[in-house]
């Protein structure tokens, strides 16, 4: 793989955009008294005090192609002790997707902050990526506990779970926060094969029955696009691999059938009886259906 250059934000923070590593440069932050929303949408001020305070973070001792040039490896060949920021996507994906907007993770959740819209203000503003780092991850240990609410319905969601992911994966989630929140494009090389990966394809009835997984992922979709089935009795499953609960709902032709929810390895099942026509499946799961798990049944 091609060495990448890194990219660095406006405090000094130091990114290597073609790796699942990443490493902060030392960063003392100076700041005069000051009380602002960091991060518009998830209610969260911080006041910042004119005290030296120091992100402690390691410094590559060279610059990161020239190790690459001297030990005859690509950049994103490199292994150090830093985050790891593909596990960070994976989990992110995984475990938080299904409730907030990350573009770059591919993630389309409802019911929690859009975290491009929510750190785009401080970044713009100059506050280093670092600084957003250390505001996630205190947002996975102390989630704010009031409940979401669901967009469609209006009725409350549930909250954040406190330590959804833990230990130094929760480091990898917030360092890929950091890095992804409000940047645009699309992440290349490793980080590119992590992600939602959208409905494609139509899924096809066989001997009466129509199978249509959710996203081994975690992500807010399922597999297929659409699907095409006969008329008649007709079996609608869902396979769900991932931790995030999903079922498969029908509705249209008179139909409003909605098969279990279902999480790490179940099967959400539907036993309809279908006329020729349209329909529409979908994930009743609050805020599922809005964040893109949905499709279309033709029925002939």
């Amino acid at each position: 793989m091609r060495a990448q250059p890194e990219s660095t934000d406006s405090r000094g923070d130091s990114y290597v955009a073609c790796t699942h590593q990443r490493r902060s440069a030392s960063l003392q932050v100076v700041h005069h008294e000051d009380v602002r929303p960091i991060a518009p949408g998830t209610g969260l001020r911080r006041r910042f005090i004119h005290d030296d305070r120091r992100i402690q973070a390691q410094r590559f001792l060279l610059p990161l192609a020239a190790v690459a040039s001297a030990f005859g490896v690509s950049a994103c060949e490199l292994k150090d002790d830093g985050n790891d920021l593909v596990n960070g996507k994976s989990a992110f994906v995984a475990k938080c997707g299904s409730c907030h907007v990350l573009e770059r993770a591919g993630t389309s959740g409802v019911t929690g902050p859009n975290l491009d819209a929510a750190f785009a203000r401080a970044v713009s503003e100059g506050f280093g990526r670092s600084t957003v780092e250390g505001v996630v991850r205190r947002q996975i240990q102390q989630p704010n506990t009031t409940s979401q609410v669901d967009p469609a319905t209006g009725k409350l969601a549930g909250a954040m779970e406190a330590d959804i992911v833990k230990g130094e994966t929760a480091e990898d989630v917030a360092a890929y926060v950091a890095f992804a929140t409000a940047r645009g494009g699309e992440d290349e090389g490793r980080l590119a094969d992590v992600g939602v990966k959208k409905a494609d394809g139509v899924a096809k009835a066989q001997g009466g029955a129509v199978k249509i997984p959710a996203d081994p992922g975690g992500g807010l979709a399922y597999t297929f696009a659409s699907a095409e089935g006969p008329a008649g009795a007709l079996t609608l499953t869902s396979p769900n691999e991932s931790t995030i609960p999903h079922n498969l709902a029908i509705e249209g032709g008179g139909l409003n059938e909605k098969g279990p929810v279902v999480e790490s390895g179940g099967v959400s099942e539907l036993k309809v009886t279908v006329k020729a026509g349209e329909y529409t499946f979908y994930c009743s799961v609050p805020g599922h259906r809005e964040g893109g798990m949905v499709g279309k049944l033709t029925v002939k």
